[in-house]
């Protein structure tokens, strides 16, 4: 009796399986440790074009090509070794002769004895991300801004031309490099922080970098940053653009010099009326030093 009913448990939990599988959204397949599919849903054969009876008892080999079957092969001795594998990238052809960018999460099959036997793969179409990806990298190589793209450690994975003009250096002597090669290590403290402020918040605005050209020159600029995320809403670096403030710096300095050197008394004010620039004449005019003024509301 006991035995029946542990042999029932066994069925029903086969066929509540096999339902999950039927019915998932994504194309999932079960697999022997030798690559051969032992079961493929109807999304399977809607990704790759082929019929059940097609893709069934197939070895996947024979919907990639060689070098990722190795690829397949040493995936599945670590889905044996750790129990799982993640976004293992699969290109299979379709029916039509058409090679799909997939990415492969597999787990571990296991019989009662808690041994690998197989694996259950669900694959992810790429195509949409694939051009969501090259229309994203097209819109940062052909902005007018200086944008580039780093990881959380802030290495340079992406950079467009506006970068190249900005600093001087070609594109390969700034990709793959450390933002930290090129700004103080003050700064570099600052970029981190910057980095941990898109991590929590998702974005960052106007930190100051100086970034030192190939000329040697110390180039003041604003950095404005965004989270850049992988498919499962991941931050995994930042996507930032850099604006140019020697312009600015100069047309600042000449208000300045236009302020201190008035023959008249000139001050600078915010909204609510605190000083943020007095000239001499002002000075003369009230009788306080300069920093008995600044900072101060005129109220």
């Amino acid at each position: 009796m006991v035995e029946g009913y542990a042999s029932g448990v066994k069925s029903y939990g086969s066929l509540d399986a096999d339902i999950i599988i039927a019915n998932a959204p994504d194309p999932v397949f079960v697999s022997d440790l030798e690559g051969k599919i032992l079961q493929a849903n109807d999304a399977v054969s809607q990704l790759l074009g082929f019929r059940q009876d097609e893709v069934l008892e197939q070895s996947l080999s024979r919907f990639i090509n060689p070098e990722e079957t190795r690829e397949f092969t040493a995936a599945l001795r670590e889905v044996v070794e750790r129990g799982v594998m993640r976004n293992v990238v699969l290109n299979p052809r379709s029916a039509s002769g058409e090679v799909i960018p997939t990415s492969l999460n597999a787990s571990a099959l296991r019989d009662p004895d808690g041994r690998a036997i197989g694996v259950i793969g669900i694959l992810r179409d790429m195509r949409e991300l694939d051009k969501a990806r090259a229309y994203a990298e097209s819109l940062i190589k052909n902005a007018p801004d200086p944008v580039f793209v780093s990881d959380l450690e802030g290495k340079i994975l992406q950079a467009n031309d506006a970068v190249s003009a900005l600093l001087g250096f070609r594109p390969d002597e700034l990709i793959e490099q450390s933002l930290s090669r090129f700004i103080s290590p003050e700064e570099t403290r600052e970029f981190t922080a910057a980095l941990r402020e898109v991590v929590e918040r998702g974005v960052t605005r106007n930190a100051r970098l100086n970034p030192r050209s190939a000329s040697g020159e110390v180039i003041p600029t604003t950095l404005n940053a965004s989270a850049l995320r992988d498919p499962d809403g991941k931050v995994i670096g930042g996507i930032g653009i850099l604006r140019d403030m020697r312009e600015l710096d100069k047309a600042r300095a000449y208000a300045e010099s236009l302020i201190k050197n008035a023959p008249d008394p000139v001050f600078v004010s915010d909204l609510e009326g605190k000083i943020l620039q007095a000239n001499d004449a002002v000075s003369q005019l009230l009788g306080f030093r300069q920093d008995e003024l600044l900072e101060q509301s005129l109220s």
